[in-house]
């Protein structure tokens, strides 16, 4: 993808009252206009239109935003410097309005918008521009609605982001599974790996340039380090006669946690990426694994059936004495903690079902978020808000898919792909 800059463009900002406050209630989405930006040459007529599809695809999406269709419009936006006809867009009801304009220049693109608040009768911050080449134009459209997000909101967003997966091909008993990766909402799909080995569970770096995942590659499964850019890779470690999966990086993304299991026996690790260097976290007789990290670095949460079920328990990053936060009926796994620090999310099978569901870090608060004959493996957004998991269909064809879910429980959703998929892992927000 091409690279994408952003300024602020002298526009002077003004803090209208124009706020979404998201509580764990109904929320109302809030009604906004985006009319086509305004292509300023010829040459940005098809971007200028579909960078506000893609706009209005991210916003209404979120389920917090909701598109006032064209054919309402009384007022027409002819001119990105022409000044807002206020009074034409409250009188359809909208509170927010965006506008923009794209130029084309060879293979440079340059986007530029204004948010405003529709009832106070202002811009919402600052105007933005943001140039790249026209290969990134999906991206600067993602750029726009995490702004637009980010104003109204107050949190930061996830537009701007992408996910890897393993896209799944073939009949049941006969799978193909490959590494891919694809933007938030499920466009520009690439492949990173063949599908000559089985690979599972790929989990993005701190800094997204970088993937782990397992791969059965030398006829049983180890970790692989992946870099994005050049797709080569490289196993880590050697042991000899060792299984590792279930890996992910720390926040500072020098050190891989993972689950290690040699002489029969299942736990956890870490390794130093720099060094090479391995250590032991915890040593028991029951199986430990899918450890991750909280966003501090500080703390790992793991699964493990040292209670005679598959529970999720917390201990140091450094291991020691680890604390059960699994309470409730069932069984607890693939517990992932929040980039925000105040949740985690897991898999629970309960009574023949499973579910999606979060949890304070203390185990407290459970809430099931979904409930489906399978329903595993949740990743969550950059921003905390939103949880993408696998959910697969029963029978024999039946076909695993992704899906997101706001972690209020609304806005269930299937993520297009091109085919089955399943194991998705969230990227931080693209630079």
């Amino acid at each position: 993808m091409g690279g994408v800059a952003w300024f602020a463009a002298p526009v002077k900002a003004q803090n209208g009252p124009l706020r979404i406050e998201i509580t764990d209630g109904v929320i109302e989405p809030l009604p906004y206009a985006v009319p086509d930006f305004i292509a300023e040459n010829a040459a940005a007529t098809e971007y200028a239109r579909n960078i506000a599809r893609v706009i209005a695809d991210d916003l209404t999406g979120s389920g917090l935003f909701r598109e006032i269709p064209a054919s309402a419009y009384i007022a027409n936006v002819t001119s990105f410097d022409s000044p807002v006809q206020y009074a034409d867009w409250k009188a359809i009801n909208a509170e927010a309005l965006i506008t923009g304009a794209v130029a084309v220049d060879g293979n440079r693109l340059t986007v530029k918008f204004r948010l405003f608040d529709v009832f106070s009768g202002a811009p919402l911050g600052k105007g933005l521009q943001f140039s790249g080449t026209t290969d990134s134009w999906r991206r600067m459209a993602h750029k726009v609605s995490d702004a637009v997000y980010s104003r109204v909101t107050g949190e930061s967003g996830y537009f701007d982001s992408r996910v890897v997966f393993v896209s799944e091909s073939g009949p049941k008993d006969a799978r193909q599974k490959r590494l891919a990766i694809m933007d938030y909402d499920g466009a520009n799909v690439q492949y990173l790996t063949d599908s000559s080995a089985i690979v599972l569970a790929p989990r993005f770096s701190p800094t997204g340039d970088r993937v782990l995942y397992t791969s059965y590659e030398t006829g049983f499964p180890r970790v692989y380090l992946l870099d994005v850019a050049t797709v080569g890779r490289r196993i880590l470690g050697d042991q000899a006669g060792a299984m590792s999966f279930a890996p992910r990086f720390s926040p500072d993304g020098g050190t891989v946690v993972f689950s290690l299991t040699t002489g029969g026996n299942t736990d956890i690790y870490t390794m130093n990426l720099a060094t090479g260097q391995q250590r032991r976290l915890t040593n028991a007789p029951s199986i430990e694994t899918a450890p991750s990290y909280s966003p501090d670095g500080r703390q790992i949460v793991f699964e493990s059936d040292r209670s005679g079920t598959q529970q999720l328990y917390v201990m140091d990053a450094n291991g020691g004495e680890a604390r059960r936060i699994s309470m409730g009926e069932g069984r607890y796994g693939t517990p992932v903690w929040s980039p925000r620090g105040d949740l985690i999310a897991f898999t629970k099978q309960n009574k023949g079902r499973f579910h999606i569901g979060v949890m304070r870090t203390n185990g407290s608060e459970e809430r099931l978020l979904t409930s489906s004959f399978l329903d595993e493996g949740p990743t969550w957004s950059p921003n905390g808000r939103v949880i993408m998991f696998t959910r697969a269909t029963s029978g024999a064809n039946g076909q695993p898919a992704l899906y997101s879910v706001d972690i209020s429980g609304r806005n269930l959703k299937r993520v297009p792909t091109p085919g089955a998929a399943s194991d998705p892992a969230w990227s931080p927000l693209q630079n």
